[in-house]
């Protein structure tokens, strides 16, 4: 996911300010947020909605105990989403499941 803003930043910054417009709007409304910004797909995988022009750039995250989102993985596309990206972030849901703790990132540190 990191890895994945790093180079939408250099390589698209406007697509790269919207997405994080989205992610940050996630953090503040979290399971608040629904259609057109957020939808929910399947398997306890939500889709956060960013779009740039004719791409879309969805977020894939998921939730962790009542309060917690947790980014999963992020594409660009043009269409739905495919089920190969939804089964990515469902085996990552479950390995942050096993193991919440190593897989911590916060951004405000």
């Amino acid at each position: 996911m990191l890895e994945w803003l790093r180079e939408l930043r250099q390589k698209r910054p406007r697509a790269f300010a919207k997405c994080l417009a989205r992610i940050r709007l996630l953090a503040d409304s979290g399971c608040e947020l629904r259609r057109p910004i957020a939808d929910f797909l399947r398997d306890g995988i939500y889709e956060l909605r960013a779009k740039d022009g004719r791409v879309n750039y969805p977020i894939l995250y998921f939730f962790h105990g009542r309060n917690v989102a947790v980014l999963a993985h992020a594409l660009t596309k043009e269409s739905e989403v495919p089920d190969v990206d939804i089964d990515r972030a469902v085996q990552r849901k479950e390995a942050f499941g096993r193991n919440p703790r190593g897989r911590r990132y916060d951004a405000g540190e």
